[in-house]
């Protein structure tokens, strides 16, 4: 990638050159289920100063994934996500700021079985190039906030997800015009 700043403005996620990995415990802990969900869209607003930034993104919950066909469908199912009632997990930030770390984290609001919960995405990378930018964001999940609790032991709690974003300025967006 060629610049370390962002240009300010409107900037639309590549939806085919995007995911939204997971990671999390089944069996009691026994065992690793790694899986992803696919995006449906979003936007990256960023703003001068960063902090002023905003993040709206959308997940389809009926792509949920495990490569594990049986537990695939048990949590479409309305046993857990009932992605049927609630076919979308949206993502709201609310805030950006620079933690005492040194990184990036994005507080927002992730809705996921007709359920907000507040979770932070803390900035593993970020990347420009030219009219492009690319960031790895994670955040711990707990399904339990959202009302998914039934088969507790077979499927863990929390969940580790990873959102790698590439987005491109929007053709009008205020940086882009010269």
């Amino acid at each position: 990638m060629t610049t370390a700043t962002p240009e300010p403005g409107q900037y639309a996620i590549d939806v085919p050159r995007s995911q939204i990995t997971f990671t999390t415990r089944h069996l009691f802990g026994l065992g690793t289920v790694h899986g992803s969900f696919r995006l449906r869209g979003g936007t990256v607003s960023l703003a001068q100063p960063l902090t002023g930034s905003r993040v709206d993104a959308v997940a389809d919950a009926t792509s949920f994934d495990t490569g594990n066909r049986n537990r695939d469908r048990q949590v479409h199912s309305t046993t857990l996500l009932d992605t049927a009632t609630y076919p979308d997990i949206a993502f709201t930030s609310t805030g950006a700021e620079l933690n005492q770390a040194g990184a990036w984290s994005l507080q927002g609001l992730l809705t996921a079985h007709g359920v907000r919960t507040p979770p932070t995405f803390t900035v593993a990378q970020a990347q420009v190039d030219g009219d492009e930018i690319a960031v790895e964001a994670t955040a711990t999940v707990d399904r339990y906030a959202h009302g998914v609790t039934r088969l507790k032991g077979m499927a863990a709690r929390h969940l580790q997800l990873t959102a790698t974003i590439r987005a491109r300025r929007a053709t009008g967006s205020p940086a882009s015009q010269d």
